[in-house]
């Protein structure tokens, strides 16, 4: 629930006064505004929108001011002024913000740009029923994998990659296959650059062992991922391809490793690749 800035500087009041550690610097002075400083600080605005945009209970101003590494007082104003504009809610209850309705409306027009509602998600329904299982369509961000579109399986374990949802290209099948499928140059630049996290014991952490993988993907058309992003669950998935011949999104299947095997997911594939060619051709090609 939003409140407006009034109720919120009372109760942060009281957090600076004790309740929870502050930035103990004095106020900043107040000057003319420069341009640059203008730049900065809406810089420093879309930085605590990311923060938020990781903690999905919410924080507090001085837990927000800590990760950002900014002044309580910056942070605080910077949040006044995001709450409100609608980007920010605020809590009173737990003095927490969180992502406000104006972030989810930008981000659907965003996503009806670029095709991921009105085209993507009957196709994404339609594999779904063939498969009975989770259909993710995911596009590069930079090192990640960012989940654009989502369809769960009708069985109740669900599957957690939700749209919005920032992901390793090293450990998940769309990564590998948005790796695979990258313009030569920029796939050797992951290749060198990209970090190869660990997060379960069958994460892929040597460069040349990563390298021949993603080699394999390349020769069998699909990425697969055996409980190398998350124990217990196995994926399989399919580049989107330009008219050049690279990715510019990848679809997946994803399934608890008790319900399918390798091969039994695998056998997945060729619905994937007719999804997947359907989806290229309509949808507007970023890479």
């Amino acid at each position: 629930m939003s409140v407006n800035q009034t109720t919120a500087a009372a109760d942060e009041s009281a957090v600076a006064a004790g309740a929870e550690p502050v930035n103990a610097m004095p106020p900043e002075p107040k000057a003319a505004t420069k341009p640059a400083d203008r730049t900065d600080m809406v810089g420093k605005a879309l930085g605590l929108l990311v923060l938020l945009g990781d903690e999905p209970r919410g924080a507090s101003a001085a837990e927000i001011s800590r990760r950002a590494e900014l002044p309580f007082s910056t942070t605080y104003r910077l949040l006044g002024s995001l709450t409100r504009d609608g980007f920010v809610d605020y809590e009173p209850d737990g003095r927490r913000y969180h992502l406000g309705l104006r972030i989810f409306q930008l981000g659907q027009r965003v996503s009806n740009h670029h095709g991921f509602a009105g085209t993507a998600m009957p196709i994404l329904r339609r594999v779904t029923e063939q498969t009975g299982e989770a259909t993710i369509l995911s596009v590069r961000d930079g090192l990640h994998h960012l989940t654009v579109s989502k369809v769960d399986g009708p069985q109740t374990f669900r599957v957690t990659s939700d749209p919005g949802h920032l992901g390793s290209l090293s450990t998940t099948a769309v990564g590998k296959a948005l790796v695979a499928f990258a313009e030569e140059g920029e796939r050797e630049r992951l290749l060198a650059e990209l970090p190869l996290e660990h997060l379960t014991p069958r994460s892929i952490t040597d460069r040349d062992a990563f390298r021949a993988e993603i080699e394999d993907v390349r020769r069998r058309g699909y990425a697969v991922m055996d409980e190398e992003n998350e124990a217990g669950m196995r994926a399989v998935a399919v580049p989107l391809l330009n008219g050049q011949g690279h990715a510019f999104a990848s679809l997946a299947t994803a399934v608890p490793v008790f319900r399918l095997s390798l091969e039994e997911l695998e056998a997945h594939v060729p619905v994937l690749e007719e999804a997947a060619a359907e989806l290229a051709a309509r949808l507007p090609q970023r890479a």
